[in-house]
């Protein structure tokens, strides 16, 4: 039998939740109201973005973004009527369909990472020390290596150095 959480165990785990839903509902809230889209719209633009040839396959987005094939296909299916993101053939594959990011795409995304970075930066970066920003680094890291989420080997290198750029300055 699991033995109940002790009272500073559920304080912990539920200022914690509490905390991290309220930062995802602002930032949420941050991206409608400054760049017309929502974090399902943002994660999906930015991993497109970032893509070689800002084009990616939709089960790739869902493995980056850590999605269900489904919601990745009916989140596409209102990004394109919207004209964010479009439908290409693949060359090379007779039934694969690339997605690609669309002007429109481009201009939303790149104007909501300025912003998002900016309250990123104020709700939360700023209100931690350097030493408190490391720590959280290292716990999230023990963290993901033991929920062990396919993309994690992928994004190791990358999480490495956004966590030094951040801890740096």
């Amino acid at each position: 039998m699991t033995r109940p959480l002790s009272d500073r165990e559920r304080e912990v785990w539920r200022s914690f939740h509490v905390m991290r839903r309220q930062l995802d509902l602002t930032l949420e809230r941050r991206l409608l109201a400054d760049a017309g889209i929502s974090s399902a719209d943002f994660e999906i633009l930015l991993s497109l973005r970032e893509a070689d040839g800002e084009r990616l396959r939709a089960g790739r987005i869902a493995d980056l973004i850590g999605w269900e094939k489904s919601r990745v296909s009916h989140q596409l299916t209102r990004m394109e009527t919207r004209g964010l993101v479009a439908r290409e053939n693949c060359d090379d594959d007779a039934r694969g369909v690339w997605i690609v990011i669309t002007e429109t795409g481009r201009q939303s995304v790149d104007h909501a990472i300025g912003d998002r970075a900016a309250v990123i930066r104020d709700y939360f970066l700023d209100q931690l020390t350097v030493d408190e920003q490391q720590q959280l680094v290292d716990v999230s890291r023990r963290v993901l290596e033991r929920l062990a989420p396919p993309v994690c080997d992928e994004l190791d290198d990358e999480a490495r150095v956004d966590a030094e750029a951040s801890v740096n300055g």
